[in-house]
């Protein structure tokens, strides 16, 4: 719903409003306000203190999902335009990702998502249009993903045609780049099991740069992100033969 996505821009620019400026900017109800509030607050995307919404704080999931949330909804919403109903696809941890397996069970049906997030697996637990396969291995409990030999072992029982993966950062050199060394092998397994590797980022990852390669470019077969990427990482990509699709 645009409202709420509206909401969650609004927290995450301010990291606290009340409920009676909402309802001025919105142009709605704090009744309708208050249940709108109620939805966010259950996904783990803001809590409500002395009748305020208050952004999440902390290094987990639920924190990096109210960031930049409406442009990871676009994003989104162009990559799952590449999902067919009755396909496999693997998808990584992240917040983004976890965006799109909620977009694919609301659009897409017998869908399958093979996926190494306890996250995403909750995250989508409410939906009955897909079905979410979670790899066991080493268990991560601050990202909540599983790594390690065990996973690498169960993901090439698998090969599919779409991985669907984030980055915390990027190089035109090293390619993108993460900071979690068990966790950037993971996106290096599922390049193995899949024919196309897709990355789905906010152009705010440009910026960035990680200390571990997850990523050649050469491994990539598409980039979907927002029009801030400036032009010249555009061209680095486009050089390297990625697709490179941009939401407005």
């Amino acid at each position: 719903m645009k409202r709420l996505e509206e909401i969650i821009k609004l927290v995450s620019e301010h990291e606290k409003v009340d409920v009676n400026t909402l309802s001025e900017k919105l142009n709605v109800s704090k009744v309708t306000i208050r249940k709108d509030l109620d939805k966010l607050e259950s996904k783990g995307l803001l809590h409500r203190e002395h009748g305020y919404a208050v952004l999440n704080s902390g290094d987990d999931l639920n924190v990096r999902l109210s960031i930049n949330y409406d442009v990871k909804r676009k994003i989104v919403q162009e990559a799952v335009k590449l999902v067919q109903d009755n396909e496999t696809i693997l998808i990584e941890s992240g917040s983004t990702c976890a965006l799109l397996a909620e977009e694919i069970c609301k659009q897409k049906r017998n869908v399958t998502i093979v996926t190494n997030s306890f996250f995403i697996a909750n995250f989508v637990r409410g939906y009955d249009s897909c079905r979410v396969l979670v790899l066991g291995g080493e268990f991560q409990k601050d990202s909540q993903v599983t790594v390690g030999p065990l996973l690498k072992e169960m993901i090439q029982t698998f090969h599919v045609h779409q991985a669907f993966v984030g980055t915390d950062g990027y190089d035109k050199d090293m390619g993108f780049t993460g900071k979690d060394l068990m966790r950037s092998e993971v996106v290096q397994y599922m390049s193995a099991a899949s024919d196309k590797v897709i990355v789905l980022t906010d152009s705010s990852k440009f910026d960035k740069r990680g200390t571990i390669r997850r990523f050649a470019l050469s491994q990539v077969y598409q980039v979907i992100t927002d029009a801030a990427i400036s032009k010249q990482n555009v061209a680095s990509l486009e050089n390297a033969g990625i697709v490179v699709n941009i939401v407005s």
